[in-house]
């Protein structure tokens, strides 16, 4: 289930979730270590061709983890302050190295990364978006493939 799959099945909460990430450069990228424990780390992310990409170093702690378990969890900048303007978006799946050369150079004339740079095309399995509504509830929409989105209001 890749972005374009998640922008057709839900626009609203995608849109959502896009400008949230378009907002600020970088957010940070939860990996797992060898031994299983989480790392953070940042990250630019990019929403191309009804995928969202993750590149970075080459040989990079991050690059390694997803190379050897390919699950991550993506939150978005929440911005200066507390000010939390679009909620707080946090996407999770399986990224996946590119090896296609045409698609990597595509993705390069397009953004113009540092070379050189591993390229990874993510898999989604949850999208969850956080926010205060009239402020007094907690709104926590949750997504995930093949099921609608749900809403959960808590006060």
């Amino acid at each position: 289930m890749n972005w374009a799959v998640f922008t057709t099945a839900e626009p609203d909460l995608a849109e959502t979730a896009e400008k949230r990430f378009r907002a600020f450069t970088h957010h940070t990228l939860a990996t797992l270590r060898k031994d299983g424990s989480p790392r953070t780390s940042g990250l630019e992310v990019r929403f191309l061709n009804g995928e969202l990409w993750l590149a970075m170093m080459p040989d990079s702690l991050k690059a390694r983890d997803l190379l050897r378990d390919p699950r991550f969890a993506l939150q978005a900048n929440p911005g200066a302050g507390t000010d939390m303007s679009g909620g707080d978006v946090r996407i999770s799946g399986q990224a996946y190295e590119v090896q296609d050369p045409e698609v990597k150079a595509a993705y390069a004339e397009e953004v113009e990364p540092p070379e050189p740079f591993h390229l990874f095309r993510t898999e989604l399995t949850e999208v969850v978006r956080t926010s205060v509504e009239d402020e007094k509830y907690l709104v926590v929409q949750v997504w995930q493939p093949g099921e609608p989105v749900r809403t959960l209001r808590r006060t």
